[in-house]
């Protein structure tokens, strides 16, 4: 489904016409969510699977959902992200910072979370009876795959984390436009909590931690101004970060640049947070 894009895909799709059911359509721009309706709706399988335009499927992908369907089946999935070899040093450092437990406490998935996953546009996938009960994604420009996840829950039906079903996620390297989608994750989570009150895990201790972080780290930098010991915790967590990466990734410059997509990551969703929650009020 080509959501008014200038640049499109008709050629590239039909010179794989002859080895894959490939359907093309054109439409105006209505964002994310409502072009993934616009696709279920046209599309002919009894299972279907979202990915997002900036991830690079591996050859194994099918194969292992396959092998997970079969072995437990679950009415909806969610699947996690990583970073290619091939990826550049930024690139990896902002997976990190979207992906370590110290930055997310898991709730992008992982084996370690602090709440209940929820499948992410990225990569997710339910039975078609799934999404037409639920009505599909929302018209919400950020968020709707949260919004849709906590639908299916409340709905009642089976989810689950397939953690060897993943996709590389090639993310953004500008910092500034990083920020920016941070922030506007921060700015959905407390939209989200405004729109399902009644669901338990619209807004948990999780969600607080990076606008937490935001302001704790700021008010440390300026006493810190009078007291070099108060820089010692943001230097502590720093070197944890610096650490953890470089090991994960076995490069000390990826580490260093982590150092900064984390903060990036923190301030950016806190401040989305924290600026959505008092626009309410």
């Amino acid at each position: 489904v080509e959501d008014g894009s200038r640049d499109t895909c008709e050629d590239i799709c039909k010179r794989y016409a002859q080895l894959l059911d490939v359907k093309y359509f054109y439409k105006d721009n209505s964002g994310p969510g409502l072009s993934r309706n616009y696709g279920a709706q046209h599309s002919s399988g009894n299972y279907l699977v979202i990915l997002d335009s900036d991830v690079i499927v591996p050859p194994q992908y099918i194969a292992t959902l396959r092998r997970e369907l079969t072995d437990c089946y679950c009415d909806a999935f969610g699947g996690v992200d990583a970073a290619d070899s091939s990826f550049s040093d930024m690139q990896k450092a902002v997976n990190y910072a979207m992906t370590s437990f110290f930055t997310t406490g898991g709730i992008r998935g992982g084996s370690r979370q602090l709440e209940r996953f929820h499948p992410r546009s990225f990569n997710l996938g339910m039975s078609r009876e799934v999404f037409e009960a639920v009505g599909g994604f929302s018209p919400m420009r950020y968020g709707e795959d949260i919004d849709l996840s906590i639908r299916i829950y409340k709905a009642g039906y089976k989810v689950r984390l397939l953690n060897n079903v993943y996709v590389y996620h090639k993310r953004r390297t500008d910092l500034e436009k990083f920020f920016a989608q941070v922030r506007h994750s921060g700015n959905a989570r407390i939209v989200l909590w405004r729109k399902h009150r009644d669901y338990p895990g619209a807004l948990k201790v999780v969600h607080f931690l990076p606008s937490a972080f935001t302001v704790c780290s700021l008010i440390l930098a300026f006493l810190g101004l009078f007291e070099l010991m108060f820089w010692i915790p943001i230097l502590l967590f720093s070197l944890i970060i610096l650490i953890d990466s470089s090991i994960k990734n076995k490069s000390i410059k990826i580490g260093l640049l982590s150092v900064v997509t984390s903060f990036v990551q923190l301030y950016g969703y806190g401040i989305g947070f924290i600026e959505e929650y008092f626009k309410g009020k």
